[in-house]
């Protein structure tokens, strides 16, 4: 790789301060204000030692086409999500060094062996349209096995505290991140051809925080969970020699078939001359955020809360949660009373859609919302606005996901900030499902969980399962600094929750 490579940078990245999402370099030591530094970054391929024929070199790489639900997702930012774990054992206490970033590496690449597709490019073919017509192009993924990004980084004067311990998430998390500022579209446009997927291994003084950036053009959550789960299972598989027995992980296989509808055309011609122009870039204002956890009693208190109010369907522990949320948000933000407010949540189409597996590695989710005004969501009570909820998302049976995903192709529709967000939004992505504290890379188990820069809007709440389990749940909460303020002192609100997710 020459040195022009926009993955030879090295430096210390200084926590960055919003809307800019691109982290500064700059020089100096790593004792700098919570400074993080890169020791190294290179392109980790996939381990032919756990999939032989995924090293292979053949005239054509294998194309994997872009679904209606793959490419409306192009436009928004990756998926950033990491694991804060302890420091591992060794002399003194002081674990950690080359021969954790190797092992952590190495599991990678053998975890890249399974999800090989992810080593890959986006590429674009442009096809010339008539006179007076743009043309068209077409999104797919190439498995070229060019590689991933692995990234090893210090912050020696960060602690595990500063990152679990407060309410407010520190901005350093951010710099924990990489392929920040970019979206789908961005690994395909211009002169540079990005990774799709990247991870990056910080060093804390007391701890390591393990986190991976995935192209949200080529995944989902659950896809995305799927290859952290079975990255940390191998490292924790792994003897002292780097050795493991591959047949000992017990995570099923990634399915990379992807699912079209019957009338969907194969590949989806989108009516754009360059892929540059499907995108929108998005400057909000500035915005802090929280960790919340909300102990397994209050989720079952809050779900028979709303379910006492409601009449109809029985409502989820998870909409209950975000309808209490959704009332204290619109609460903090003291919006107007006949201003709508709306709540758009995230949902899988796995088990909705007969042909899309579990195991599914590509896009599976649409968004649905619930409207009303702040006036209803706060007069009419935690079983009303649950309700709302639960309709939105009784409304994407089969029939209207198919039937969506087959007609996207004649008018394109992209997931967009710019144009959509508006300062009475809140969107959930995520979900308490995946399993995020069963990371254990081999020297204990997760002590917190937190995201990247990336979507980092007013509005936004990100949803875990807690670290306790038997039904709990973690929440980061994103809002305008002045509206966080009165959430976190809203005893109403409040009493459903604890403010650190640490045992």
């Amino acid at each position: 790789m020459n040195s022009s490579s926009p993955w030879r940078n090295e430096g210390v990245l200084k926590a960055h301060q919003p809307p800019k999402k691109k982290v500064t370099v700059m020089e100096g030591s790593a004792s700098a204000c919570h400074g993080v530094r890169v020791v190294s970054r290179r392109l980790v391929r996939p381990s032919p030692a756990s999939n032989p024929g995924c090293g292979a070199t053949s005239p054509e790489p294998e194309t994997v086409h872009l679904t209606p639900w793959d490419l409306q997702m192009l436009t928004v930012d990756h998926i950033q999500k990491g694991v804060l774990l302890p420091k591992p054992p060794g002399p003194g206490g002081g674990g950690g060094g080359y021969q954790l970033v190797e092992r952590l590496a190495s599991s990678f690449a053998r975890a890249l062996a399974r999800f090989h597709p992810f080593a890959g490019r986006l590429a674009v073919e442009k096809t010339r349209g008539r006179s007076g017509d743009d043309g068209t192009v077409t999104v797919s993924l190439r498995c070229t096995g060019d590689g991933a990004e692995f990234v090893h980084a210090v912050a020696a004067g960060v602690t595990v505290a500063d990152v679990a311990g407060p309410l407010h998430v520190p901005r350093v998390v951010w710099s924990f991140f990489p392929l920040d500022g970019l979206v789908g579209a961005d690994a395909a446009a211009g002169s540079r051809a990005w990774p799709v997927l990247a991870a990056q291994v910080t060093e804390l003084a007391d701890g390591v925080f393990v986190a991976m950036s995935l192209n949200h053009g080529v995944a989902d959550g659950t896809a995305f969970w799927h290859l952290f789960n079975t990255w940390s299972r191998i490292s924790r598989s792994m003897g002292g020699a780097g050795e493991h027995d591959d047949c000992a992980i017990s995570v099923p296989p990634p399915v990379f078939e992807r699912w079209f509808p019957d009338s969907c055309p194969v590949p989806v011609l989108l009516p754009f001359g360059k892929l540059e122009q499907i995108v929108r870039r998005f400057d909000g204002a500035p915005v802090e955020e929280c960790f919340l956890a909300f102990p397994a009693e209050s989720v079952r208190e809050l779900k028979a809360r709303a379910n006492a109010e409601a009449a109809g369907p029985s409502i989820s522990s998870l909409l209950s949660v975000l309808a209490h949320v959704w009332r204290a948000v619109t609460r903090a933000r003291r919006l107007p009373r006949q201003q709508e407010t709306s709540y758009t949540v995230l949902v899988g189409c796995r088990g909705r859609v007969r042909r899309v597996p579990q195991a599914y590695a590509g896009n599976a989710v649409v968004r649905c919302a619930a409207r009303a005004t702040a006036g209803e969501v706060l007069s009419n009570g935690l079983g009303w606005a649950a309700s709302l909820l639960s309709r939105a998302v009784a409304s994407l049976d089969e029939t209207a996901l198919v039937d969506s995903a087959a007609r996207w192709h004649r008018d394109p529709r992209f997931a967009y900030l710019a144009g959509w967000w508006h300062p009475a939004v809140v969107v959930t992505g995520n979900s308490p499902r995946f399993d995020v504290f069963g990371n254990d890379f081999g020297w204990g188990r997760p002590v917190a969980v937190r995201s990247g820069g990336a979507n980092k809007v007013d509005g936004r709440a990100t949803v875990y399962e807690g670290i306790d389990g038997g039904g709990s749940m973690g929440m980061e909460v994103c809002l305008a600094p002045e509206a966080l303020a009165r959430l976190v002192a809203d005893d109403g609100f409040m009493s459903a929750v604890t403010t650190t997710g640490r045992r």
